[in-house]
C-alpha cells in the first residue's frame, strides 16, 4: 500500500477514535453509493454526522472549506440521502469535516461541525 494511502487510513482511524471519545457511535465506515463514498457515518442522539476526513502532513494548509469541492458535496449528499432512506431513519443529518494534521510524530485533530449545507 502506498504511504499516502496508509496515512489516509491512519487519519480515518484517528477520526473514528476522536468521535468515539466525544460520545458518537460510529455506525458505518467507507459507505459507498454509486460514485460517492462517505468516510464515516456517526450518530450522537438524533444527529447523524456525515463525516469527510482530510489528512494532511505538510505545513501548508488550505482552508477547510476549500478542501471539499461542490462536486464532492453533491456526491456526499446523494450518498447520505441513500443511506438515510435505505435505513428508514428519522434523524437530522449534518455534514462535518475532520482534519488530521501530522506534525512530526504527533497528530492534531480539528472537527468542523456543519461544515457545509446541502441545499
Amino acid at each position: 500500500m502506498a504511504k499516502h494511502n496508509e496515512f489516509g487510513k491512519k487519519g480515518e482511524q484517528l477520526a473514528v477514535d476522536y468521535l468515539t471519545e466525544n460520545g458518537y457511535k460510529v455506525v458505518h465506515r467507507n459507505y459507498r453509493y454509486l460514485k460517492a463514498e462517505i468516510d464515516i457515518i456517526a450518530r450522537k442522539g438524533d444527529i447523524l454526522a456525515i463525516v469527510e476526513v482530510k489528512s494532511r502532513s505538510s505545513d501548508y494548509m488550505q482552508p477547510i472549506a476549500d478542501t471539499v469541492t461542490e462536486k464532492k458535496i453533491k456526491l456526499l449528499v446523494s450518498a447520505a440521502d441513500h443511506y438515510i432512506i435505505s435505513k428508514d431513519l428519522d434523524v437530522e443529518a449534518r455534514f462535518d469535516i475532520i482534519t488530521i494534521h501530522k506534525k512530526g510524530t504527533n497528530f492534531g485533530i480539528e472537527h468542523l461541525e456543519n461544515a457545509f449545507y446541502h441545499f
